[in-house]
C-alpha cells in the first residue's frame, strides 16, 4: 500500500467530494449511504487488512481522513446495515465493497471465488498529476465530424505493425501505425466500446467466455485494466491518458461508449460488491410494490437510479471526472432512455458548463414501457438514428421500401430532429454497428450464424434487413462476389452523402467478417479482432475518397434542414430531386412501389468566395435496379467525381446530357 507514516488512526475529514482523494498529506474519504447504520474503510496491505470505523456522517455522506495515507493505498468499505430484502435493503457487513468513485481498482472479480476477500477488487488511492504537454481538445464541428466505432482490442490486436506488447491496448489504439489508417481514412473521432471497468458475466465465465463488448460496469470512474499494456511501469490511467494525448495530437477526438442504465451486480441473484451492499434501496429503481427485486429496463438485470440526487451526482461527477481530468471529447451514452426516466438527467447535462462543450450522443431507446424516444431528445443531443440504418438497408438489400424512404434519410430526417431548434447533426447515421452484421456480412448472410455464442443461435436479431446475394456465406461466384462489392461501395456512399453525422464501424472499411454472427459480444478471438492481413486496400481507399469528397463539399454536411428554397450567391434551391428522365420528381414517383432510381441536386449554403467553383453544385444519381439506367442530366457542363460501382472510383468523367448509372451503385457529379 502508499506509504502510511502515521498510526492508523482516522480523523473526521470532510464530506466531499466523494471517493478518495490525496492531499499531498494524507487522503480524505467520503462514502454516500442514506441507509447505512455503520461503516468501515478497510486499509490492505498486501494480504493483511486493518479495518477502521468511520464514524462521521453528514448529510448522509460517512466521511474520514487518513494522515499520512499516500497515493497506491489500496481500500475497501464493509457497511452495516438491514439485511432486509423486501425493504429494499441488502445490507451484509461481512462483505468487501467497492468505493463508487474508485478511480483504479485493484484485483480481478473471480465468480469461482464470489467469498474470498482476497479476490474481491479494491480501490486504489491514485496521483492525478499527468504532464500534458499542453494537450488540448480538436474540437471538430458536428457537421465535419466523421464518428470512427471501434473496440480498443479488437483493432489492433492483429496489426502486424503494431509492436506485440502493445496489440490490443490503449498505446496500441494510439500507436503511428493505428493513427496512420485513421488519418488515411480521414474519420475525425474515435468512439470506443465501453472502456470503464467491467465484469464477465456468470454464464459467459463459467462457459470459459468473456464479455467483450464490456456493456457491463462496475465502476464508472475507472478505466478498464484488460487493456493496458503497462510498458515501464505506466500506470493504466497514464495509459489512458497518454492514448488521449496522443490521438488529439494526431487531431481526433475521443468519445467513450458509457453504461450507466445499469451495473455489473444485475438482478436478484447477482454478486453484492458495490452499490447494492452500500444502499442497494438508493442506488437501483425498485419496483413499488416489490421492493426485493429490480426495474429491468436496460434487460440486464437492474436500472441505475438517476433520480436520486446523490445517484445523478455520481454519474455527473464521472462525467466530469473523464472530460476534465481524462480530457475526453464525448460520451455515448447506452440505452440513455433509461436514463432520462423520471430523472433530471437531461437537464443536468444542459446546463453544466463543463459538459455542455462535448459531444453528447443518445442510443435513444431502452427496454421499458415507451422506451422508444428517437427524436425526443434536448438540443445539445445527437442520436443513433436506427431508421437511417433499416431504412437504407431496406432500400438497397430488400426493396422493402422505396425512394421516398431513401430520399427522407439522405435529407437528414428532419421529421425525427427538425424540431426544438435542432439541426441535422442531431442524427448521427449509421448502417453498421457492434450490434448486429458487418457491412461485409450484411451482403453475404440472409440469416444470422450465433451458434458460437452457447446460446443455440436464440440470440441476436432475428430481422437484419440483410441480403446475402444468392449464396449464404462465402461464395467463389464472380457473380455473387461483384454484387456484393457493388452493394458495399452504394451503402458507404448513401452513408457519407447523408444530412446529418456519419458512423462508420471499425473494420468494415478492409472487408471485415464475423461469419454471420451478429450479436458477437461474448467473441474475444479472431472473430471479433481486426484480420488486417486480408484488409482490402482498394475498400480503404474507397472510404477515404468518399470522406474526403464529403469534407470537398459543404452541401453534404449542412448546418440547416434543406427547404428547397433558393440562396446564397448561386441563387439555386438547396436541394432539387429529379427523376431519371429529367423532370422534378412527382408525388406518384415518391410513392411508386417499384421505382428504384431517382436524383438528388445540392447547392452549397456557403458564399462562393474561396471555393471551388466546381463544387457549388452537386448531383448524386441513384440507382439500385439490376440494369444500368440513363439519367438526364440539368443543364450544364458536369465533372464526375465518383462511381461506386467503377474499379477506380474517383476517376475524373465529362456530363453534358446523360449519364448511365450502372446496376446496385451511386454516381457523384459536380458543377459550378
Amino acid at each position: 500500500m502508499g506509504a502510511v507514516t502515521t498510526a492508523l488512526t482516522l480523523e473526521a475529514g470532510r464530506p466531499w467530494p466523494l471517493g478518495a482523494h490525496w492531499d499531498g498529506g494524507g487522503v480524505n474519504f467520503a462514502l454516500f449511504s442514506a441507509h447505512a447504520e455503520a461503516v468501515e474503510l478497510c486499509i490492505f496491505d498486501g494480504d493483511s487488512m486493518r479495518a477502521l470505523p468511520v464514524r462521521q456522517c453528514s448529510d448522509q455522506v460517512w466521511h474520514a481522513y487518513l494522515a499520512g495515507a499516500a497515493p497506491g493505498l489500496c481500500y475497501a468499505y464493509r457497511v452495516a446495515g438491514p439485511a432486509a430484502p423486501d425493504s429494499g435493503q441488502r445490507f451484509d457487513s461481512a462483505r468487501l465493497l467497492l468505493d463508487p468513485c474508485a478511480r483504479q481498482i485493484v484485483g480481478r472479480f473471480s465468480w469461482t471465488a464470489l467469498d474470498d476477500p482476497a479476490q474481491t477488487p479494491r480501490a486504489c488511492v491514485v496521483d492525478e498529476t499527468f504532464d500534458w504537454d499542453g494537450d488540448a481538445p480538436p474540437a471538430i464541428a458536428w457537421a465535419d465530424t466523421i464518428l470512427h466505432e471501434v473496440h480498443v482490442k479488437g483493432v489492433s490486436r492483429q496489426h502486424p505493425d503494431v509492436p506485440e506488447p502493445l496489440r490490443g491496448t490503449y498505446a496500441g489504439l494510439a500507436s503511428p501505425a493505428m493513427i496512420a489508417h485513421f488519418q488515411r481514412l480521414g474519420v475525425t473521432a474515435l468512439s470506443l466500446l465501453p472502456v470503464h471497468h467491467f465484469l464477465d458475466e456468470q454464464r459467459l465465465a463459467s462457459e470459459g467466455r468473456v464479455n467483450y463488448w464490456g456493456y457491463n460496469t462496475l465502476a464508472f470512474f475507472a478505466p478498464e485494466p484488460r487493456y493496458a499494456a503497462r510498458i515501464g511501469g505506466q500506470t493504466v490511467i497514464d495509459e489512458f491518458k497518454t492514448m488521449v494525448r496522443t490521438l488529439h495530437a494526431a487531431g481526433l477526438e475521443v468519445i467513450l461508449d458509457v453504461v450507466f442504465n445499469h451495473t455489473a451486480e444485475t438482478d436478484e441473484f447477482g454478486p453484492t460488491l458495490s452499490f447494492r451492499g452500500i444502499d442497494n434501496q438508493s442506488y437501483y429503481l425498485l419496483p413499488p410494490g416489490n421492493l426485493a427485486a429490480y426495474e429491468n429496463f436496460s434487460g440486464c438485470g437492474n436500472t441505475f437510479n438517476l433520480t436520486h440526487p446523490r445517484v445523478l451526482q455520481l454519474v455527473m461527477d464521472a462525467l466530469r471526472y473523464w472530460v476534465g481530468v481524462m480530457h475526453v471529447d464525448g460520451f455515448r451514452f447506452d440505452l440513455a432512455a433509461a436514463l432520462a426516466r423520471d430523472s433530471a438527467f437531461l437537464p443536468a447535462l444542459r446546463q453544466d458548463p463543463m459538459l455542455q462543450q462535448v459531444k453528447l450522443i443518445a442510443e435513444p431507446w431502452d427496454m421499458g414501457p415507451d422506451g422508444y424516444q428517437l427524436g425526443r431528445f434536448l438540443p445539445g443531443w445527437s442520436e443513433w438514428n436506427d431508421r437511417f440504418r433499416d431504412d437504407v438497408r431496406a432500400f438497397w438489400l430488400t426493396g422493402e421500401v422505396g425512394v421516398g424512404a431513401l430520399a427522407q434519410r439522405l435529407a437528414g430526417s428532419s421529421e425525427l430532429f427538425g424540431g426544438a431548434g435542432r439541426a441535422p447533426q442531431a442524427g448521427v447515421n449509421f448502417i453498421t454497428a457492434h450490434d448486429g452484421f458487418t457491412l461485409r456480412d450484411l451482403v453475404s448472410y440472409q440469416d444470422k450464424h450465433n451458434e458460437l455464442n452457447g446460446e443455440d443461435n436464440r440470440d441476436g436479431h432475428g430481422h437484419n434487413l440483410s441480403w446475402n446475394c444468392g449464396e449464404e456465406g462465402d461464395s467463389n461466384d464472380p457473380l455473387v462476389l461483384e454484387k456484393r462489392r457493388r452493394l458495399q461501395r452504394a451503402l458507404l456512399t448513401t452513408l457519407l452523402i447523408a444530412q446529418g453525422v456519419p458512423m462508420l464501424q471499425g473494420g468494415d472499411e478492409i472487408g471485415r467478417t464475423q461469419a454471420g454472427n451478429n450479436n458477437a459480444y461474448c467473441q474475444d478471438n479472431a472473430m471479433t479482432w481486426l484480420d488486417w492481413r486480408t484488409a482490402d486496400s482498394d475498400l480503404i481507399d474507397f472510404v477515404a475518397g468518399l470522406i474526403a469528397l464529403r469534407r470537398r463539399f459543404p452541401q453534404l454536411r449542412r448546418n440547416s434542414w434543406l427547404t428547397g428554397e433558393g440562396g446564397g450567391e448561386a441563387r439555386q434551391p438547396d436541394v432539387l430531386w429529379w427523376h431519371p428522365a429529367g423532370r422534378p420528381m412527382a408525388m406518384a414517383d415518391w410513392q411508386s412501389a417499384t421505382l428504384g432510381t431517382f436524383a438528388v441536386q445540392l447547392a452549397s449554403d456557403l458564399p462562393g468566395a474561396g471555393q471551388p467553383p466546381d463544387s457549388r453544385l452537386l448531383l448524386c444519381l441513384i440507382n439500385r435496379d439490376e440494369i444500368p439506367v440513363p439519367f438526364l442530366l440539368p443543364a450544364g457542363v458536369w465533372q464526375q467525381r465518383c462511381d461506386s460501382s467503377a474499379p477506380q472510383p474517383f476517376a475524373a468523367g465529362r456530363r453534358e446530357t446523360t449519364s448511365l448509372v450502372a446496376a446496385r451503385s451511386i454516381q457523384l457529379l459536380s458543377r459550378e
